[in-house]
């Protein structure tokens, strides 16, 4: 998890499967997540060599992110199921910590609309807490695209899609409707707003739809998985 490269990927990885951990266990996914994280300690990564020693993983940081988030949504307050959901996810990159929260409703046909979605950030020192909303409230956005149909094929070697007539991204009717973000006051280094907000995302929207449906997503876009 403490890995720069690849972070997608990893985020979705480890986020979807601590989601269905708990929902094995029988447990809330939120507390299940706190559970998985611990206690407040301080790890010391072995990759990369040049950052592992000078910016350990704090896990208090990451809890705190996912419980400031929560908070935020309401989480609990609100069962799941019946096309309604909530879903989580925690993820560490360039050195921020990050939680999103993305709530979904998800019609009989698989079309799916994010009314909210609630992102608690702790990147340091922040000079510019308007440039840092306005870069998560983008992730949302940006989050969405890929997760709802950003794919990229090949046949026989040449690539399939060449602009955004068949490489669509999310417009206003397919976007999140409102984007809370919330900053962690902090005085830790100065650490990348330009991309974290991402990787949390698409396995907090799989999480929220799994909650709302019943049906686990497994392979990215979700047009894959009758999701619109």
């Amino acid at each position: 998890m403490a890995a720069i490269r690849g972070n997608i990927y990893h985020a979705f990885a480890v986020q979807s499967f601590a989601n269905e951990l708990a929902y094995a266990a029988g447990r809330d996914p939120y507390d299940y997540l706190l559970a998985l994280i611990g206690p407040g300690q301080t790890i010391e990564a072995k990759q990369p060599p040049e950052v592992a020693s000078k910016y350990p993983y704090d896990t208090r940081r990451l809890r705190h992110v996912a419980e400031l988030a929560a908070q935020k949504a309401n989480w609990g307050k609100k069962k799941s199921g019946d096309g309604w959901g909530m879903g989580i996810a925690v993820h560490r990159s360039f050195l921020t910590y990050v939680a999103t929260v993305v709530e979904v409703e998800v019609d009989t046909s698989g079309g799916v609309v994010i009314p909210n979605v609630y992102t608690a950030v702790d990147a340091g020192i922040v000079a510019n807490p308007e440039m840092v909303q306005s870069q998560f409230q983008g992730a949302a956005v940006f989050g969405t695209s890929l997760a709802r149909t950003g794919e990229i094929t090949a046949t026989n070697g040449v690539i399939d899609q060449s602009n955004f007539h068949d490489y669509p991204v999310a417009r206003m009717n397919d976007a999140p409707v409102h984007v809370d973000v919330q900053i962690v006051e902090s005085s830790a280094p100065p650490a990348g707003v330009g991309e974290p907000g991402v990787p949390p995302f698409a396995p907090a929207l799989c999480n929220a739809i799994y909650a709302a449906k019943g049906k686990r997503v497994r392979e990215l876009p979700l047009t894959r998985n009758g999701f619109a």
